[in-house]
This record gives structure tokens, C-alpha cells and sequence, in this order.
């Protein structure tokens, strides 16, 4: 299907916090309306978190999973990708649960650590809405996100269990060469699924030599056996899933990555950031592939074989 473009809409993140933007979908249900717009707008796939709803603040709750996954499973046949990043100071075990109880069809998996940090925010915002948003920005400074090669093999095998895709976050070429040493162990089974994301602080940038060595990299480390897309942050959203589709890859917007549609106006939904990419994609003679084509592509196991 060379002609379709895997469009995935990521719906609320953990980065973003509730003063950053009014429009950033807090509750299940907020997060399950979010979902259907952007799979009216064209997005295949929406990739998922869940937060407290009460306070916005990143949450691993089974129970909020739940509400999530099956009231988006109600409304439309969207391809759902939870996370198993989770948020700043999230157990291992915590952050695979969602795999184990709901055997989603895809879902993240970092193919390695990095200083993933925020805390810049805190320069621009004086203001909070709940306490523990400055808290959560700062802590980022003295922060490690930990993916060892013990918990991707044991990732892996969870996800194996389940039959669930891991979509593969690649944050900076070194994870390649994990993701390559996982393969050859047999942790991983070919064909993989990549998400290069760039432009977060700790990882690399969001530049066109990033993204061509990146590819260029796995081409070398994978051979032609893998899917990929593009994610980045802030203001680089746009531009970098547009190389993306010009380089034959696939690309993920929403309010996760970016909360503008445009310099100076903020996005109500990632609905319209997906009505954007949809439109760019067809300037370049690309069409948004259906979630049953995203699911041949990715070879996923299905809906009616997920646990929710």
C-alpha cells in the first residue's frame, strides 16, 4: 500500500500538563471524544494514555485504562496503542499492567533510557492550576527514563504473551542498536514497527539529518524488515511528519507531541491536527490508510482479540 499513510493521533501524552492548554482531554470520557474525532478526521491509530480526572496528572489506574479502552472500542474500530512509558516515576510494573489486563493490539515500547527532561517549561510558566504540575516539570532535571535491556526482554515477552505489536519509540540511534540485539536474541521478531520521536530534551533533535540518519541507521541494522513513523515535539510537528511522508514513512500528531495547529494558534483537538496532516499527505498524492489497512500493514492481531 504504498498510495496509504498510517496516521496515528496521540490523545493526552504525559508531558503536556492542564495549564498548558484548555484543551488537553483530562477525563476517560474527554480522552474517548478526542479519539473520535481524530478518527473521523482520518487517523488509523490513537495512541493512548490515561490521567487522573480530577487533577490531570498522568495515571497508571487499571481502572481508568478500562473506561478508556472500551468506550473508544464502543465508538469507532480505531486502531488503540496504549502506552507502557507511563509517566515520571511509574514502576516497571506499572507501566506493562495495561498490556497484561487489556492485550491491546499495539503498544509502546522504549528501546532504551534517556534524560528525558521538561523541567525548561517552568522558565514560562509562573502560574499552575494544580500543585503538582511545577513538581512533576521539575523533577525532570534528575530524571532517568530506564529501559534496561533486562526490562525490554521482559517487555517483550509480555507483549509476546498477549500478541501484542511493540511500537518501538526510538528517541536516539542507540536504541537501534538495542532494538538490532534484541532481534538477534530473539527477544524480538521481525517485522518491527519504529516511532523515530524527535525534539525532546535528552534525546535527539528534530532536524532533517536526524531523521535521514535515523532511517539511514535502521536500514543498516534492520534491513528492510521494519514500518516507521514520526513523531515531534512542540513546533517541529508539521514539518517533520511532512519529510516523513516524503521519505515513505508514516506519521503521528495530537496533543501529546504539539498543542498548536499552527505558530500562534492553539489546537482544540489533535482531530484538526490530523485534518492537517491528512490534507498534506494528499498535496503529495498519499491517503490516510483505514484501521483495518493500518492493521495489515502492521500485521496486528485484530479488535475482536483484544482483552477489553
Amino acid at each position: 500500500m504504498k498510495d496509504k499513510i498510517i496516521v496515528t493521533a496521540a490523545l493526552t501524552g504525559a508531558i503536556h500538563t492542564p495549564t498548558m492548554s484548555p484543551h488537553l482531554p483530562i477525563t476517560p470520557q474527554e480522552i474517548v471524544d478526542e479519539a473520535q474525532r481524530a478518527f473521523d478526521a482520518g487517523a488509523a491509530v490513537v495512541h493512548v494514555h490515561a490521567r487522573d480526572p480530577e487533577t490531570g496528572m498522568p495515571s497508571a489506574d487499571s481502572k481508568l485504562f478500562g473506561e478508556i479502552l472500551s468506550g473508544i472500542k464502543e465508538r469507532c474500530n480505531v486502531v488503540i496503542c496504549t502506552t507502557t512509558g507511563g509517566g515520571f516515576g511509574m514502576t516497571v510494573e506499572q507501566r506493562v499492567a495495561v498490556v497484561k489486563t487489556y492485550s491491546p493490539e499495539l503498544a509502546s515500547l522504549n528501546a532504551g533510557s534517556l534524560n528525558f527532561a521538561l523541567f525548561p517549561v517552568l522558565e514560562k510558566i509562573k502560574e499552575f492550576k494544580f500543585d503538582w504540575e511545577p513538581q512533576y516539570l521539575q523533577m525532570s532535571e534528575d530524571f532517568i527514563f530506564p529501559n534496561t535491556f533486562k526490562t525490554l526482554r521482559e517487555f517483550s515477552e509480555f507483549f509476546r504473551q498477549e500478541g501484542t505489536r511493540p511500537e518501538f519509540e526510538i528517541y536516539d540511534a542507540g536504541m537501534l542498536s538495542n532494538l538490532a540485539y534484541l532481534i538477534e536474541r530473539g527477544h524480538v521478531q521481525p517485522p518491527v514497527y519504529l516511532q523515530f520521536v524527535l525534539g525532546i530534551l535528552g534525546g535527539m533533535q528534530a532536524t532533517v539529518n536526524n531523521l535521514v540518519f535515523l532511517y539511514n541507521s535502521a536500514r543498516e541494522l534492520l534491513g528492510d524488515d521494519f514500518v516507521w513513523s514520526v513523531c515531534a515535539a512542540g513546533r517541529h510537528q508539521f514539518r517533520m511528519c511532512n519529510l516523513a511522508l516524503l521519505m515513505g514513512g508514516n506519521a503521528r500528531v495530537g496533543l501529546e507531541d504539539n498543542l498548536y495547529l499552527e505558530k500562534g494558534t492553539m489546537a482544540k483537538s489533535s482531530g484538526e491536527q490530523v485534518e492537517k496532516i491528512v490534507r498534506i499527505a494528499r498535496e503529495h498524492g498519499l491517503e490516510p490508510a483505514t484501521p483495518e489497512e493500518a492493521r495489515g500493514i502492521l500485521e496486528l492481531k485484530g479488535i475482536d482479540k483484544v482483552g477489553f
